[in-house]
């Protein structure tokens, strides 16, 4: 059966067993491994039947050190050039000193400046 088709209860008990060869890999017992992970015997155990909780995987996989296999297993998300541009948004250009309201750059209206207080 190819793993795209498995059931989740399939895959969580393949992730299991694969958790089980890199303990088995590296000639650690299931103690060994919860001490390192500072969990209990029975979560290890159940982790390699496929019953664990994400934080607890998490834990086994730095105590078998093979954090770095994440990577694999669910890359970092790459951003398209333009997925890039939208998110960036319209660049600023430099202000021009006057705007079209009859403000000027300070904030004040052209009135103002030549001496006539407006609200």
């Amino acid at each position: 059966m190819s793993i795209n088709d498995m059931s989740p209860a399939a895959l969580a008990e393949e992730l299991g067993q694969r958790l089980k060869q890199a303990r088995l890999n590296q000639d650690m017992t299931q103690l060994e491994v919860a001490k390192r992970a500072g969990l209990s015997r029975k979560v290890v155990l159940n982790a390699e039947k496929g019953k664990v909780q994400l934080e607890a995987l998490v834990a086994i996989m730095i105590a078998l050190n093979v954090t770095s296999q994440l990577d694999y297993f669910l890359p970092p998300p790459m951003i398209s050039p333009l997925q890039l541009s939208k998110l960036q948004g319209r660049q600023r250009q430099r202000a021009s000193g006057q705007s079209t309201s009859g403000q000027s750059t300070s904030g004040q209206s052209s009135a103002d400046e030549e001496g006539t207080f407006e609200w």
